[in-house]
Formats: C-alpha cells, sequence, structure tokens
C-alpha cells in the first residue's frame, strides 16, 4: 500500500494499529517525512478472510487526513543480479536527475532505490546535490559502456559520480 498525510506524530501507530489488528504481518516499508508530508509504502500480509476488513479499515483512516492506495502484492521476474550503487555528488542545478535517468532508461536499466537531498555544502555554504541509487542492469547490459556514458553526463554536469556493483546490504 501506499500513504500520504500531512506529517504529525502517530501515523505510523494509527497504520501498524490498523494492520495488528486484522492478523496483519508488516513484511517491509520505505517511509519519509518530505516537504511538511509523510510518506510510504509499505508491504503487509494478511489472512485471506481478512484482507476486505482491513481494506475498509484502512478505508477509514482517510477521514483523519492520510490517503491510502492498496495494490495487490504481485511476483515480480527479474532477470539477473547485476545491481550497482550509482552515488552522484555536485553543485544543485535543474535536471541532474532527468540526465542521469535518461541513461539510465535507454540502458533498459531498473531504479530499485532512489534517495536524494540538497543541502549546505559545508565550506561554501552553496546547495549541494547528492543522490544515491540501487539499480537493476538487465542481462546482456554492457556495464563498461553505461559506466562511461554515465560518466560523461557527470563530467558535463560537473558532478562526481560512482558507480560500483551492490555488495549485499547495499
Amino acid at each position: 500500500m501506499t500513504v500520504i498525510a500531512e506529517d504529525r506524530p502517530s501515523l505510523v501507530d494509527a497504520l501498524s494499529g490498523v494492520i495488528a489488528g486484522h492478523n496483519g504481518n508488516w513484511l517491509e516499508s520505505r517511509m519519509s517525512r518530505l516537504g511538511g508530508q509523510f510518506a510510504g509504502i509499505i508491504r503487509v500480509e494478511v489472512p485471506v478472510e481478512q484482507r476486505e476488513q482491513l481494506i475498509e479499515s484502512l478505508r477509514a483512516l482517510q477521514a483523519g487526513g492520510l490517503t491510502v492506495s492498496v495494490h495487490r502484492d504481485a511476483p515480480v521476474s527479474r532477470r539477473g543480479d547485476d545491481f550497482r550503487i550509482l552515488e552522484v555528488v555536485g553543485h544543485d542545478r535543474p535536471g541532474i536527475v532527468h540526465q542521469i535517468s535518461r541513461a539510465l532508461a535507454r540502458n533498459g536499466v531498473n531504479v530499485e532505490e532512489l534517495s536524494s537531498e540538497v543541502a549546505s555544502a559545508a565550506m561554501s555554504g552553496e546547495p549541494l546535490f547528492k543522490a544515491r541509487a540501487r539499480v537493476l542492469l538487465p542481462e546482456g547490459c554492457d556495464a563498461e559502456r553505461l559506466q562511461q556514458e554515465l560518466e560523461k553526463i557527470a563530467a558535463d554536469l560537473i558532478v562526481d559520480l560512482s558507480f560500483a556493483r551492490a555488495t549485499d546490504g547495499a
């Protein structure tokens, strides 16, 4: 399910209470506060006979300003296991994410996780863009050629880029 609401205390408690109240098991989640909003994606397992009641109870939370969208879990078939960690750091400017994501898309690379932020640089105080992505290269993808393409983009944007094979737990 996906959730979004104006950030406030007890949102996770409300969600987890409803899930536990329907014998649900919280399997995994990614949640964050961004721009005053709290957003997340949560994967739960619930007994079949509790599924519809859980959905109705989650919809009832919407009266409190929480938007919930429920989707059935679908098995995903992945080919290969060539995961890479892509990190970008440099002076902030429009278009960094677009240029890099366009190169990934052209090569059939799937972005599995992406986090980014703009923070003040330590010495100058100028806006510094930082991004970290975990990506999955498709079978047959020439990783060396992709890295060269990404490095050219990084040079054009004047940002630092690293692109390395992911290790377990990355």
